[in-house]
């Protein structure tokens, strides 16, 4: 396989993809999946799979940072992956199935109500006075303390949803290659008040081994079913993005801790409806085409 040097700009893109997916909690697949399919003209199943595959890398030196920072919740995170690795499996054998066209659009979809969702968290969190949580903050409250000997106090509440949302994220991890991180981190901040530092590096630590269940199968499906030269092709690219990532799941939690998150959510959530817009209106011309 001989080196693509015309690909060299996914190394820096990469490391801001990776930088604002670790910062936020949101997976970078978002932003990588309509890169691949629309600037380098990647069918829809092979850009998930490699956008999946360059988030995986990512997410896990995210990990590691936060690992680091002891801010991750691994009970409430096991809690969550019980649910989110079976539809992740399911996910990523149903999305052979589906005509690229159509997946597209699911993508489409799923980014801008993604995006959505982020704006009306948003405004529930500014508007909303916690009462629901107030009433069993000292009821099964966790205890945290950080590297930095920050201590927090929360309440993992509405398990029900949790748990619902991470079935659902992972069927759209599996499917559609994005929506775990978004859904965790809508709930846990919005409905449960869990502090943003905990609550994005919890949601980190979920979707990395969710994500690592549904990469599988996706790359099962092109090591067995993808056309000759798909391999060569996903690899050209990932020699870029890949230590892009690694970089940026490094740098990510840092920025976190110092970016106003009102900011960094609303400017999320219009780019989110922005590329989901984008995606679902190209689609639609090329359908008339």
């Amino acid at each position: 396989m001989e080196f693509n040097c015309d690909l060299w700009y996914l190394f820096p893109v990469s490391i801001a993809v990776s930088t604002t997916a670790m910062a936020s909690g949101v997976g970078g697949a978002l932003f990588f999946s309509p890169l691949f399919m629309f600037v380098l003209g990647l069918e829809a199943q092979v850009a998930i799979g490699t956008a999946l595959l360059t988030e995986l890398f990512g997410f896990t030196s995210g990990v590691i940072a936060y690992f680091r920072s002891r801010l991750i919740d691994f009970k409430l995170g096991l809690d969550i992956l019980k649910y989110s690795i079976p539809a992740a499996i399911i996910g990523s054998l149903i999305s052979p199935l589906v005509p690229a066209g159509f997946l597209k659009i699911i993508f489409g979809i799923g980014v801008a109500y993604i995006g959505i969702q982020i704006l009306r968290a948003h405004y529930k969190d500014v508007s909303s006075s916690h009462q629901a949580i107030k009433d069993d903050r000292y009821t099964n409250s966790t205890f945290l303390v950080d590297r930095w000997q920050r201590k927090f106090q929360y309440t993992y509440c509405n398990k029900p949803t949790a748990r619902f949302f991470g079935f659902l994220g992972g069927i759209f991890v599996g499917f559609i290659s994005v929506g775990l991180g978004e859904l965790i981190d809508y709930h846990l901040v919005t409905r449960c008040n869990i502090p943003t530092p905990i609550a994005v590096a919890t949601a980190v630590f979920t979707v990395v081994l969710t994500v690592l269940i549904a990469s599988t199968g996706h790359f099962y499906q092109f090591f067995f079913h993808a056309p000759i030269g798909v391999l060569s092709e996903i690899t050209g690219v990932i020699l870029f993005t890949i230590p892009g990532v690694l970089i940026g799941g490094q740098l990510g939690p840092r920025l976190q801790k110092v970016l106003p998150e009102t900011y960094l959510r609303l400017g999320l959530s219009v780019l989110f409806m922005l590329i989901g817009l984008l995606m679902l209106g190209v689609q639609l011309v090329h359908t008339k085409i």
